[in-house]
């Protein structure tokens, strides 16, 4: 079993302030993402992950986030079983400090 590579928050936002391009996907249900979610980031909800596949690409690597950082694991184990590359978020949203946006 490969190994979940895992990035902290503040490393997300650094690379974020630094105008690196991420591919954040937000697996948090529909109430949780409605108080805010990192800019730029997609909402995909964890139970919909495996019907979305085809908006993924196989060449790019995915950051992959959640409230705790639990959720986040379980689909980065999923994707990278189905042949694509994942990142776990430590901490999900919980240790995030950044900017969030609010999508209605």
């Amino acid at each position: 079993m490969e190994e979940i590579k895992t990035i902290s928050a503040s490393e997300v936002e650094q690379s974020l302030d630094q105008g690196k391009q991420l591919l954040l996907i937000d697996v948090r249900e529909d109430f949780e993402v409605a108080n805010g979610m990192i800019p730029g980031a997609m909402h995909i909800r964890m139970n919909e992950i495996p019907s979305s596949l085809e908006k993924l690409e196989e060449d790019k690597e995915y950051i992959i986030v959640c409230a705790a950082g639990v959720r986040s694991e379980m689909v980065c184990r999923y994707l990278l079983e189905n042949g694509f590359k994942a990142i776990n978020m430590e901490g999900g949203m919980y240790s995030w400090s950044g900017e969030i946006e609010i999508k209605l």
